[in-house]
């Protein structure tokens, strides 16, 4: 999967001039997004059909700072699926693989009505498409 790239913009900077923790989060939900649209996972469309995937956990940590004008590229992967329960790995790095920051995010699958939900008995494609992904992860791992 293609990583996304992130320039650090002024607001996300705090008084000591560099980027806000809190934002690191925010650039792993960005890449979650986009991750998923590539896998055929849209958030839109999935919310058009009244299913969410709300966070139900996170961890970030930062090992070097970034300032205003520095760019970051943020890779995704799938953690964990049992069809119930989503969790994704990130790894923010510089343009030169220099490692900047991981993290993981934890989820769960809503329907409609807010009720937690088995991913391959209401929504069967969806879930096909994110065990295909882990696939072809795992395919990648044993390849490197």
């Amino acid at each position: 999967m293609r990583p996304i790239s992130h320039m650090v913009h002024y607001y996300e900077t705090d008084k000591m001039g560099v980027t806000h923790h809190s934002n690191y989060i925010r650039w792993m939900e960005n890449a979650r997004i986009d991750y998923l649209a590539q896998i055929g996972c849209g958030y839109t469309e999935c919310e058009e059909m009244g299913l969410t995937a709300p966070v139900t956990g996170y961890s970030c940590k930062i090992k070097t700072s970034t300032r205003f004008g520095d760019e970051v590229r943020i890779s995704t992967k799938i953690l964990k699926y049992t069809g119930v329960r989503l969790s994704f790995s990130y790894q923010v790095t510089r343009p030169d693989g220099t490692p900047v920051a991981s993290g993981e995010t934890d989820h769960c699958f809503l329907n409609g009505e807010g009720k937690v939900i088995a991913l391959q008995r209401q929504f069967p494609q969806l879930h096909e498409n994110l065990l295909a992904q882990i696939e072809k992860e795992k395919e990648g791992e044993n390849n490197a």
